[in-house]
């Protein structure tokens, strides 16, 4: 798990950023685990993202030449921004993922899952016709949307404090 530089031994790598055989080795079972199941998350999002951007360009495609869908219609926009931002928050989390495989950070950093959640919740917003949506339900979206700016916000500020 620990390089050797010289003989002596350095700071400990991550279970994620293994490019050596002797490495992998030094992993314990559940690191090796972790990798596995880290790597195999990032190729069936990989796959997923790929799918859907297919079945994006092609349904936007093929809308704008044969239906005549105009993207000005507000419930148009409001669909294709929708998948538009599900390719987002899946390419998010997809490179998140990298991440732990490429050992950058540990398994997942509370502030992503923070961003995250902020990216669609700002999707729900968008798609959201709010002038059909209840008075509580709106908000319920801005208060989520203010908590979790406020939580972020808080962290960014310890992190800041410290480096």
């Amino acid at each position: 798990m620990a390089a050797f530089a010289s003989g002596t031994r350095v700071a400990p790598r991550t279970a994620m950023s293994l490019n050596t055989r002797g490495e992998w080795s030094a992993l314990s079972l559940y690191e090796r685990f972790e990798a596995f199941v880290a790597f195999v998350l990032t190729i069936t999002i990989g796959a997923v993202i790929a799918v859907a951007l297919y079945r994006l360009i092609v349904g936007v495609g093929l809308g704008l030449v044969l239906e005549s869908l105009n993207p000005l219609d507000h419930t148009v926009f409001q669909r294709v921004f929708g998948q538009i931002m599900t390719l987002l928050i899946a390419l998010e989390f997809n490179h998140t993922l990298r991440h732990v495989i490429t050992g950058d950070r540990g398994i997942i950093h509370t502030k992503t899952v923070i961003l995250i959640a902020q990216l669609a919740l700002a999707r729900k917003i968008i798609i959201a016709d709010l002038f059909q949506e209840t008075p509580a339900s709106t908000l319920a979206l801005a208060v989520l949307m203010l908590a979790l700016g406020i939580t972020y916000w808080l962290m960014r500020e310890r992190d800041d404090r410290l480096r």
